[in-house]
């Protein structure tokens, strides 16, 4: 059980990396912040996607709905997130509680993934 749970996060974490470093665009980045947006909740979604294929790889294919369950909890989860950073975090790079809040985000995104690892193994 280890060995799925340490490849799932190591699948979620590169997943995490590739659409919220490599795929975001700015269009996204600045919508995240408006409730309900539909840039924001396409960018969750991705999120989403990429977590049921992160999760199908470790399961297998027969598993494939609880891949889909948690694929849709991560872009819940994930939504809220960002638009919490988004509307209360400070969004200038400049200031010192910018990168405090980018860190509260990338950590509440994580601990989102040990908790996905966490049902996927208890």
């Amino acid at each position: 059980m280890i060995i799925i749970a340490l490849l799932t996060l190591t699948f979620l974490h590169i997943k995490h990396w590739y659409v919220d470093f490599v795929d975001q665009d700015q269009r996204e980045i600045a919508h995240k912040g408006i409730y309900g947006h539909w840039l924001g909740i396409r960018h969750s979604a991705k999120h989403g996607i990429g977590t049921a294929i992160a999760v199908a790889l470790t399961l297998g294919p027969e598993m494939w709905l609880v891949s889909v369950l948690l694929g849709m909890f991560d872009s819940v989860i994930h939504y809220h997130i960002d638009w919490a950073k988004m509307h209360w975090g400070n969004q200038d790079l400049s200031q010192a509680s910018f990168w405090a809040h980018l860190g509260l985000d990338q950590m509440a995104h994580y601990l989102t993934y040990v908790g996905i690892v966490a049902i996927i193994v208890l």
